[in-house]
């Protein structure tokens, strides 16, 4: 496949000019589909027989998750990560298009546009869910999903309960995203959210959260998602996924706990587990050599 989008006159927005030191910039493209405009960054041969790696990063994230791990992924793959609907630099999507089923069919038009056909998924978190609804609905037939910390079960106990209802509440409040952006300009504040995962990031890495997180649209977009998620329905279908699936896990994951995993492998148990001893949930950006391996390894 060859992909060469120019950036559009919508990337001289003013949040754009202002991340002229973006991880990656110079791979980023703009682009429209589905309705929606689209911040994508792509990487790898692009060209010939180089397979497609499609990366889908989880909620409240951008493509500068996978920051560390994109380059080394592209040795092999042509690898392309999307920012989701309304976060990072993509543009606010109609509030349809935030749940799961909403996100992987917009994410289909934009694989159409791209007229690309991923042979590999690797989604993290929330990422690995809109995968696997995308593998269940027929939009893609990759060879592997790899799930990094994947979301793909319900929440269970009390969090299972508030989850979805305070997010529900909480996006209907007005002024809720400015006044989580005004918080984020407290370093300290946003360095507690990401060590409430399990993972400890260097600053460089805190402060690009910081950005986004100082943005309300990125926050009215994030909390758009959590309200729309219905996990329940994803639980119910995956018995009928085939494709395989490979689950590699931080161990000291403190957002999505290990043990959902054997969960998982009792659901599917073709289902392979891969731990990574010392990470969190942010294990692609922690270690991201450790996380490729866990990737490429064979069965």
């Amino acid at each position: 496949m060859s992909i060469t989008l120019a950036l559009s006159p919508e990337a001289t927005s003013p949040d754009w000019c202002a991340a002229e030191d973006w991880p990656h910039r110079t791979a980023s493209r703009f682009l429209h589909a589905g309705g929606l405009r689209w911040h994508v960054q792509v990487m790898g041969p692009g060209e010939g027989n180089a397979p497609v790696a499609l990366l889908l990063h989880g909620t409240g994230a951008s493509t500068h998750s996978w920051r560390g791990l994109m380059p080394v992924l592209a040795r092999h793959f042509t690898v392309i990560a999307p920012d989701l609907p309304g976060q990072g630099f993509s543009g606010a999507a109609p509030a349809g298009a935030l749940s799961m089923e909403g996100m992987s069919r917009a994410l289909g038009d934009l694989l159409q546009a791209l007229h690309a056909e991923p042979r590999l998924i690797i989604g993290h978190s929330a990422g690995a869910a809109i995968g696997a609804r995308m593998c269940l609905d027929g939009l893609v037939a990759p060879e592997r999903l790899v799930a990094i910390n994947g979301a793909l079960l319900p929440l269970g106990g009390w969090a299972g309960q508030i989850f979805s209802p305070l997010a529900r509440l909480m996006v209907r409040l007005p002024g809720m995203p400015r006044l989580f952006a005004r918080r984020a300009a407290d370093p300290v504040v946003v360095r507690r959210l990401l060590d409430a995962t399990g993972s400890r990031l260097d600053d460089a890495g805190v402060e690009l959260y910081a950005r986004l997180f100082r943005r309300p649209e990125h926050v009215a977009a994030t909390l758009g998602m959590m309200a729309a998620w219905d996990l329940h329905a994803l639980r119910r279908d995956l018995p009928r996924l085939e494709t395989p699936l490979r689950l590699v896990i931080g161990q000291q994951d403190r957002t999505i706990r290990p043990t959902e995993a054997r969960r998982l492998s009792r659901i599917l148990p073709q289902a392979r587990i891969r731990a990574l001893p010392g990470l969190g949930h942010l294990a692609h950006e922690e270690a991201p050599l450790s996380v490729l391996y866990a990737i490429l390894e064979e069965d």
